[in-house]
């Protein structure tokens, strides 16, 4: 047999399993579904991947918030760490300041034991603050920025802590420097408590830094 005659049946046989290709395939297909193992074409489109809404620096829900009334922020937990949202609270008109302060302290804490709206709830915010807790205005001899929470504030949770400290030190109800004295019903030292960067990025692990009140 010459060289030509070997090149000849080289190119039969790659003919016939080019012909054989089409029948193979589905006899393939028939054998994996036979195995339970269902046939794909690749390559295979899953979709796009599951999104999820971010937290935002700011409520993401504008029907939380009232035409009217006096705008501020209060720190809801997002993830591991606090981010302020916006919220409106109603004050009094002609009210002194310590009692003004004792008024938006109350309206920060409801707002803050509140269940988050739901579009709130769909972007991952919380709040671990307990309902029905109030807050008073200083004793006789408390200095005149105290706030007295119904609940010990060393009993709260760090994270509970934290959201009242943060939202307190961002609003009226805090000193000039942005500290908060607060105290519980019980007659333990008050406390000045300061809401740090370390605070806001992780709440449940990092307690607001305080120091012993000492005088009136």
């Amino acid at each position: 047999m010459t060289v030509r005659d070997l090149g000849a049946v080289r190119d039969l046989v790659r003919v016939r399993r080019l012909l054989a290709l089409p029948v193979a395939l589905p006899l393939l297909a028939t054998v994996l579904t036979g195995c339970g193992i269902r046939a794909t074409e690749v390559p295979t489109d899953f979709g796009p991947a599951p999104s999820r809404v971010a937290c935002s620096a700011s409520s993401p829900d504008i029907s939380t918030q009232s035409s009217r009334g006096l705008p501020v922020q209060v720190f809801l937990l997002c993830g591991s760490s606090l981010v302020a949202v916006d919220r409106t609270v109603s004050v009094e008109d002609g009210t002194t300041d310590s009692r003004r302060r004792v008024q938006v302290a109350q309206e920060l804490l409801n707002q803050l034991a509140a269940a988050p709206s739901s579009g709130e709830q769909e972007a991952g915010y919380t709040t671990t603050v307990r309902d029905g807790m109030t807050v008073s205005g200083p004793r006789p001899d408390d200095p005149d920025d105290t706030l007295r929470l119904s609940f010990p504030p060393d009993a709260l949770t760090d994270s509970a802590l934290a959201q009242i400290v943060c939202t307190f030190s961002d609003s009226a109800a805090a000193e000039g420097d942005g500290s908060v004295i607060l105290g519980g019903p019980d007659k333990a030292p008050l406390r000045s408590y300061e809401c740090t960067d370390d605070v806001r990025a992780a709440p449940n692990t990092e307690k607001p830094p305080s120091s012993e009140v000492t005088g009136g």
